[in-house]
């Protein structure tokens, strides 16, 4: 083999600027495609949030003792039977949404956050929050457990008879 075979060799297997450009720019186009691939299929899939449902199931009257506040943590509703009664309170503060705690040595509902104060019937006492904690829809079911249904706000006077 001659010098000059040799050199044609090295000179063949070398890539051109030319054919490197090439590649970089189709490598380039397939990235930005693939992006706008993934970017589309996010685009197109449902974006569902998963909430837990509005209305459930507080259990039998008989678990209430008269004269009771229970706090159901899951829900973040107060259950409260008087001798009237029962409603439930939402146990969310109308000030910023902080979680409400029930503190029974002062027969109130307290928000730990800002101070805001409520009677068990969730009546407004003191406190920066500009208004009462709603109540929510209760009634019975037929097999006799207490539903509560957090989308039907009632007025404060309602109170479901057992």
């Amino acid at each position: 083999m001659s010098d000059s075979d040799a050199a044609t060799a090295v000179v063949r297997s070398e890539i051109s600027r030319r054919d490197f450009l090439n590649d970089v720019a189709a490598g380039a186009l397939g990235i930005a495609g693939l992006g706008a691939m993934v970017v589309t299929y996010r685009f197109l899939s449902p974006n569902a949030l998963f909430e837990p449902s509005t209305t459930f199931r507080a259990g039998n009257p008989d678990l209430y003792p008269v004269n009771s506040v229970t706090f159901n943590q899951d829900q973040q509703v107060y259950i409260v039977r008087t001798q009237e009664g029962f409603y439930a309170v939402s146990a969310v503060c109308t000030h910023l949404g902080c979680i409400t705690q029930w503190k029974p040595d002062a027969n109130m509902i307290a928000c730990p956050c800002h101070g805001s104060k409520f009677k068990s019937d969730g009546t407004k006492v003191e406190g920066p929050a500009p208004r009462s904690l709603p109540h929510f829809s209760i009634t019975l079911t037929p097999d006799g457990e207490l539903l509560v249904n957090k989308m039907e706000t009632i007025k404060p006077e309602q109170a479901l008879k057992v």
